[in-house]
Order: structure tokens, then C-alpha cells, then sequence
């Protein structure tokens, strides 16, 4: 009787507590509250990452000196491409601690910004666009259905191992990709791989958020499925372009 002292006689999970909805089957109230709190701040966290990246792609695409900067200087650009993969390092180390681990968080962000303003910049307006409202209905239908099915009990930690081998052979075909180019229509399967592996992968890392992740893994949570997102947009935008070539 205690653990429904607060919220009166034991509730339906499929109903929630009260005016808060229940997660998943088998949550206790206390624990439900914390962990919806927790996907608050993660989403608070993601959704300002995303406006800063639209922010940042947008000064990149409507300030043509930053391109002919990076035109003049290509060992900037090569850095900039792997500045993200540098501080992710230091960013798992550190990202329990308070304040870095905010600070290192937004100089990651800056440095895949940088990246993604310079992929929209040298794209027609119209493919970015279409880009962007595909990258906005697939994020907010899979994070839907994924809430949806962990409400119905479904669980889907079985796709980490299935995710992660996938994401090391679209990699590796990538690297092969840059030395030996096999045409546009590599690049459309590419992309659409691309595309699938980080569909699931947003499902995923949204069951993470919901069931997995401790309450101090906020920082890297924000950054696995902004990571997810930006690189969906970039695989649409790959697709897309290519089809446009053909």
C-alpha cells in the first residue's frame, strides 16, 4: 500500500499515473516521475543542439567568406572533420561533470555544425529543404512509435549489436568509397543504408532514454541521439543529391 500512497489506489500502466503516462510495464510512480523528468532534460539539451546547428549551417550557407575560407585553407577543413571524433573522447570522460561537460558539448556541436552548414552550402535549396522536413517526420515518428511500443512492452536492446556491425561495414564501404568511387548509384544504396541504420538506431537510443541510461548520463544521451539525427539529415541529403545527378 505504500508504494501507492501518494497517488491513491495502485493505477492501470496502461493508463499512467494520474496525469503522467506510464513508460512501460512494471515502473513504479516514484520511478516514472524521475525518468520523465530525465527525458525532459535530455530533450531540452537535443533541442538546443539542433537549433544551434540550424544556426550555424545557416551563417555557413549565407556567408560566402566562410566558404572561400575553408577553400583556402583545406587543412582547416580536414581538422574540422575530425575535431567531433577528437572531443567525443574527453566528452564521454567528462561528461558527469559540471560544467565541462556543457562546454565540451558545445564545441562538439559547433564543430559537426561547421560540417553540416558546409554539406548544405554546396547543395541546391531545394534538396535541403526536402532534406530537412524527412529528417523532421521520420525523427518525430520513430521517437512516437518507440514511446508507443515501450508503453506495450516491447523492448528493442537486441538491435545494439545488430546496429553496430552495420554501422562498421556502411563505414568501411564509405572509406572504400572515397579512394575508389563506384558511381552515383553506390552513392543512392549508400545513402539509403545510411539512412536505414540511423532510423533504427534513433529507436534504439529512444529506448535507451526510456528504460537504460542512468540519470547522470544526460550529456551523452543528448549526444547519441543528436548524432542519430544529424547523421539521418546527412544520409537524406546523400540520397537526395544523388537522385538529382542521375
Amino acid at each position: 500500500m505504500a508504494k501507492y500512497a501518494v497517488y491513491g489506489a495502485a493505477p492501470d500502466l496502461e493508463a499512467g499515473y494520474g496525469t503522467t503516462p506510464a513508460l512501460y510495464p512494471g515502473i513504479s510512480a516514484d520511478e516514472n516521475e524521475l525518468r520523465w523528468a530525465f527525458i525532459r532534460k535530455v530533450y531540452s539539451i537535443l533541442s538546443i543542439q539542433v537549433f544551434l546547428t540550424a544556426a550555424v549551417s545557416a551563417f555557413v550557407v549565407f556567408t560566402p567568406a566562410v566558404l572561400e575560407f575553408f577553400a583556402a585553407h583545406v587543412w582547416v577543413l580536414m581538422f574540422m572533420s575530425f575535431a567531433p571524433l577528437i572531443l567525443m573522447c574527453p566528452l564521454y570522460y567528462y561528461h558527469q561533470q559540471h560544467p565541462v561537460n556543457l562546454l565540451l558539448l558545445g564545441l562538439f556541436t559547433v564543430t559537426i555544425s561547421l560540417s553540416v552548414g558546409i554539406s548544405c552550402a554546396l547543395t541546391n535549396p531545394v534538396i535541403v529543404l526536402e532534406a530537412l522536413l524527412l529528417t523532421a517526420v521520420v525523427v518525430f515518428s520513430l521517437t512516437a512509435y518507440t514511446h508507443w511500443a515501450a508503453r506495450k512492452g516491447y523492448d528493442f536492446s537486441f538491435l545494439g549489436p545488430i546496429l553496430f556491425t552495420s554501422l562498421m561495414i556502411v563505414l568501411l564501404f564509405g572509406f572504400i568509397q572515397v579512394f575508389f568511387p563506384l558511381g552515383p548509384v553506390s552513392q543512392t544504396i549508400y545513402g539509403g543504408l545510411t539512412a536505414l541504420i540511423f532510423s533504427a538506431y534513433i529507436v534504439y537510443d529512444t529506448d535507451n532514454l526510456i528504460k537504460r541510461y542512468s540519470y547522470d548520463e544526460y550529456i551523452w544521451a543528448s549526444v547519441a541521439l543528436y548524432l542519430d539525427i544529424v547523421n539521418l539529415f546527412l544520409a537524406l541529403l546523400e540520397i537526395l543529391r544523388s537522385i538529382q545527378d542521375n
